[in-house]
Formats: structure tokens, sequence, C-alpha cells
């Protein structure tokens, strides 16, 4: 759970507190401060070393360094300077004290820090909470919280979590049935075998634990508490079983949600970068690398400025480069999740079902009596269209034409406009219909929508694909000669034969378009469930992410096609909640990749994709949707 060693942050060698106590008054005394030599300083001392520093400033100059720094700084720079200066646990206080004090309760703040911490960095906190505040911090987070919330916070601040090491076969298996009939068994909830359980047993056996749930539920622990559980108590159990199964990949993807969308949570990223600097960081870096496009590094880069952004790159400690190459822990992780992913069994639901009572008569004459006369109801059509599903809705155009003798396309496409019409439009199509004119709308013009053609190519099935080339030939229409569309994007329908990890592996030590050949055959030839498998073992073995191996070695549309096979072999829902999040950030929505996800999927795995989309940015697709309204 813990790996010390792999910090960015380490002891100085030829370290001089009192001469670096010199330097920092030097560069504190007169009009301004030279904050260059501060950052430098400081960011390149461990913690222990820091303390020196600051007991040679007072035992030389009589002043305090910590007030002097927050005298001579300001802003979010002055807070990260300050905050780097007090110990670990004493910072770790502070932070707690902060999100209890006043009206309402920073609980993910109290989740991050309290389910994060070994036995001994919690007896610390309570200490210097008690030091510093003359409070005990137990009761003042009881008074602050409650229900089943509460009563996990008190467990995990007992500091008492089984650290031996020590594996009882027997009570793994005992403790993944107890888990499973505590909740997924029964209706309603055991929370306190839920507590009693992940609150206390030691990290490896937990580890055991999970898998061992996984056979039996046939799902995974989090997406068990995700059903079972709910709120802040949810949000807690799934934060210890995250820890649970690596605390870099907890933390790099809270480092992810404090940095994307507008506006960054400063004393989010504050307190990971100055807490982990000299525990995990590196790690931390990988980890952020194998779920998210983009280094740590280079998005910290992107998201902050000035002095307080230089600071936050020194505990960093560098850009990554996209070798693939894994630290161990980092490899073990990228294991894990392919693992995690060959076996569960995600259930895929849709959020658009058969209308219970349909009369397809009925909707005919509703629809028709919205659109006659003066003005439109545009509520009754949005109502019928979207609670009917897709096959429903073939029978209500067959029914409008023998009942009205009128084309209810034509008549929906004559009283709707812009968005509306585009998304009423896309419902009513078939599947293979509105597949085949989305291809049509990527290639027609200038230039070329790749990444429209990618997203639809790379989560069909091959049943889809060809119902899509059928629609598309019976449109009468003929794919646009200018389109380059890479070999990845003409080969993209599944068939089963049988791979070695090693011919994968092989092709890494290929010239490049003998790795592009030999990529593309495989990653466009093979299930979704074997290349799972073979990417679980590429990693094993070549101690290299495939995905970072594609950033490396590929460029341009082959790049993005071969990336976007992976993540959807990896997590269809996740690739595509990404998909829909990248098509409504920023200064405007990308409204036809938002109607094409939305009207194809919403039959298939939106409700899984809402989940995604949910877990990744802290907000519903819902809420998302409304704002852009």
């Amino acid at each position: 759970m813990f790996n010390i060693g792999y910090g960015t942050v380490k002891d100085f060698e030829g370290f001089d507190a009192s001469s670096d106590a010199q330097t920092l008054y030097n560069a504190m005394k007169g009009i301004g401060s030279d904050k260059e030599t501060i950052l430098d300083l400081i960011t390149s001392r461990s913690n222990a070393q820091r303390q020196e520093i600051v007991a040679a400033y007072k035992s030389l100059f009589g002043k305090d360094l910590i007030g002097d720094l927050k005298y001579e700084l300001t802003g979010k720079f002055e807070r990260l300077i300050v905050c780097l200066m007090r110990p670990p646990a004493y910072h770790d206080a502070k932070e707690i004290k902060d999100a209890i004090k006043g009206l309402g309760t920073n609980e993910k703040c109290l989740i991050e820090i309290l389910v994060s911490r070994n036995n001994q960095q919690i007896h610390a906190l309570r200490d210097a909470y008690k030091d510093a505040y003359g409070r005990d911090i137990e009761a003042d987070i009881v008074s602050d919280t409650s229900g089943h919330f509460k009563k996990m916070l008190v467990v995990l601040l007992q500091g008492t979590r089984d650290e031996s090491g020590v594996v009882h076969a027997d009570l793994v298996e005992e403790d993944a049935k107890e888990l499973y009939a505590a909740g997924e068994e029964q209706w309603g909830t055991d929370e306190a075998t839920f507590i009693m359980i992940l609150g206390n047993r030691s990290v490896t056996h937990l580890q055991m634990v999970f898998d061992e749930y996984e056979k039996i539920a046939e799902k995974s622990l989090e997406d068990s508490i995700k059903s079972e559980l709910s709120g802040d108590f949810e949000r807690l159990m799934l934060a210890v079983v995250q820890c649970i199964r690596s605390v870099p990949m907890f933390f790099a993807k809270r480092l992810y949600k404090a940095m994307k969308g507008l506006g960054t949570a400063d004393n989010t990223l504050i307190r990971i970068m100055i807490s982990r600097s000299e525990i995990d960081m590196l790690d931390i870096r990988e980890c952020f690398c194998l779920l998210y496009e983009k280094s740590l590094y280079n998005m910290i880069k992107d998201d902050t400025s000035g002095e307080y952004k230089r600071t936050l790159l020194r505990l960093c400690g560098g850009d990554d480069d996209l070798a693939g190459e894994f630290f161990p822990e980092a490899a073990q992780i990228a294991y894990k999740m392919w693992e995690i992913s060959a076996m569960s069994k995600v259930q895929l639901k849709g959020t658009v079902r058969p209308f219970v009572g349909f009369d397809a008569s009925s909707d005919a004459k509703a629809l028709r009596k919205a659109m006659k006369g003066f003005g439109t109801d545009e509520d009754t059509i949005i109502s019928i269209i979207t609670q009917r599903s897709n096959e429903q809705r073939q029978e209500v155009k067959q029914v409008f034409k023998s009942l009205m003798g009128r084309d209810l396309m034509v008549d929906l496409k004559s009283e709707l406009s812009n968005n509306l019409r585009r998304l009423v439009l896309g419902l009513m199509m078939t599947p293979a219909e509105f597949d085949a004119k989305m291809m049509r709308k990527a290639m027609e013009g200038a230039g070329t929508d790749e990444h429209s053609l990618i997203e639809v190519l790379v989560t069909r099935s091959n049943q889809e694909i060809q119902a899509m080339c059928a629609a598309y030939q019976e449109g009468k229409r003929e794919t646009d000669s200018s389109t380059s569309s890479p070999p990845v994007l003409q080969s993209v329908q599944c068939s089963y034969f049988f791979l070695s990890f090693s011919e994968l592996a092989d092709a890494c030590n290929d010239d490049s378009n003998a790795m592009e050949t030999r990529f593309m055959s495989i990653l466009c030839t093979r299930s979704f469930t074997h290349l799972r498998r073979v990417f679980q073992e590429f990693v094993k073995c070549t101690n290299k992410d495939i995905e970072q191996i594609i950033k490396k070695e590929f460029s341009a549309d082959v790049k993005n096609a071969m990336f976007a096979i992976v993540r959807s072999v990896k997590n269809q829902p996740s690739y595509l909640a990404d998909r829909l999040y990248k098509a409504m950030k920023g200064l405007g929505t990308d409204d036809r990749a938002l109607i094409r996800i939305m009207v194809s999927r919403s039959e298939v795995d939106l409700f899984n994709i809402r989940k995604e989309f949910k877990d990744t940015h802290d907000v519903s697709v819902h809420d998302f949707i409304q704002v852009l309204s």
C-alpha cells in the first residue's frame, strides 16, 4: 500500500542548515523577495531538512521563518511554500482542521487523508492535532459527521489496520462471502460488515479478498459498493478499496479531478503534491500517464502559472517520456488493471427501454396533433420519441404513413429546427441508418472528421458494422474519395484468432512501417476478450504499457485509432464517457458528437457511460448537459 523510495524529493547532499537559513534570509531582506531562490531551495530539501532550517533561522536571526515567508509571499505560491515548511503530521492536522471548521465539511479532504495514511501516520496526525489545537481530532470529526460515514472515519482514526502482511487463506474466502452476503445477496445492506472488514484487514489480505469476491459476485467490489451504498459513505468506501488496490492510482485520479475542467482545486493539488513528494510521486506520475492522455507534469504546466507552477513542477520532478517503461509498482498496477478488465462481467444497460402499454396508432396521432396548425408542441414530440425504443419508433413511422399518408421524418424535419431537429431525426432512424449518416457527415465537405470515424468503428460489433455498411449502400452514397483514413479504419471487424503476446512484443522491435502493419493486424482482428489477456501479458513480460507504446511509436490518425481501440478494449463505457466530456468541455459544444453518442448508446450502455462520467468528473452527465442549455 505504501512505497517508500519512489518520491521525487530526497535529502539534499551536502546539506547545511545554517547556510540555507542565511540564503533564505538574504532572499527576503530589503524591498521585494527573490522568489526563485526561495522555491529552488525549499523544493530541493527534504521535509526533515526543512525543519532543521526553521530551527537554524530562529537561532541565527531570532525570527520565525514561516512568519517571514507568509509576510513576503502572496497567493497560492505563499500557501504552497508555507505548507512545505510544516512537518507532514502537522500539515495533515491543518488540512483536517480546515476541512471541518465553519459551516459545512470538506468530506473529500477527510476521506483522502484518512484512507491513504498508514498506522504510524495516523497516530502522528492525532498527536499533531492535539498539540496544535489542544483538541481531540476524533471528537471534532465525530461532532461534524454522521451515520455510517462517521463510523468508518472513527475506525480509520484508530490506526489499527493489520500491517503484518500475514494472510490466512481460509479467512480470505470467508471475508469475501461475508461481503457478498452483506450486500449483493440480500435486500438492503449490512454496512457494519463492510466497515469491519475494510477498516481492519491488512492490505495484502484485502487484495486477495477482492479477487475472491469477483469470482463469487462476477463483478468488482467497487461495482457492488456503487450499487449498495450511497452519498459520502459510498465515496469513502470506494476510496478505501482504491487505496487497498493502489495508493498511487488513487492519488493520480484525485490529481486529475483537481485540475480538469474549468478552475483548479488548488487546496487538493497542493495537499497531494506535498504529501506524496517524498513517498510515491514517481508511481503517481506513471499511474497518471496510464489513466489519462497526458503526463502529470504537462497537466500542471497547462493548469497553473507563475512561481506557483514552477514550485509544483519541481515537486512533480520532471516530465515523463513516453517509453512506457514502468517502475515495479506501476507495472503491477497496469497488470492488475488489465486482469480486472478481463475478469469483470459488466452488465451493460441502456437508459431507453420499450414503453409499457405502447400503442403505435395513438403515438402517431399524438405526433400529428403536435405538428398540426400554428406552432409545434415540441414537449409532446420529445416526450413520445425519447420514451419509446427504436423498434417502437419504427412502428410509429409506419403507422403514421398508413394513417396520415404522410412521411413522419419529413414532417419532423419541417417542424423542428437546429440541434433539436438533428437529435429527433437521429432517434427516428434505425441504428444502422444513423451510423451510416454519421459516417457520411464525417467524410463530406472539405476535410474529414477522423475522430467520428474512429469512435463509430471501434465501438460497433461486426454485426453493427455490416448493417451500417448495408445502410450506407442503401443510401446510394459512396465514401468520399478524399478521405485518407488509415487502413486501421478499413479493418475494424473482429474475427477470433489465437495470438501469443510475444507477437505483439516482437513488433516493438520492427521498423515503423512493419510495426504499424503488425499492430493493426493484431488490434483489428482479435476479440476484445482475447486482447485484454494479450495486453495483460504484454505488461508482465515487457514491463511496458501498450497505450504508452502506441503514443510513442505512432502519430496522427493511426495513433488515435489504435489508442481508441485499446481504450475500448479496456473499458468501452469509459472511452465513450471521455468522448462525451470532450464534446462538452471548454468553449463551445461539439453538438454532432454529443448527439451521436446520446442517440447511439441510449439503448446499449448509456447507463454505464453515465456512471463512468460521474466517477471520472464528479458531475453527472445530466448536470453537465443542463449547464450547456
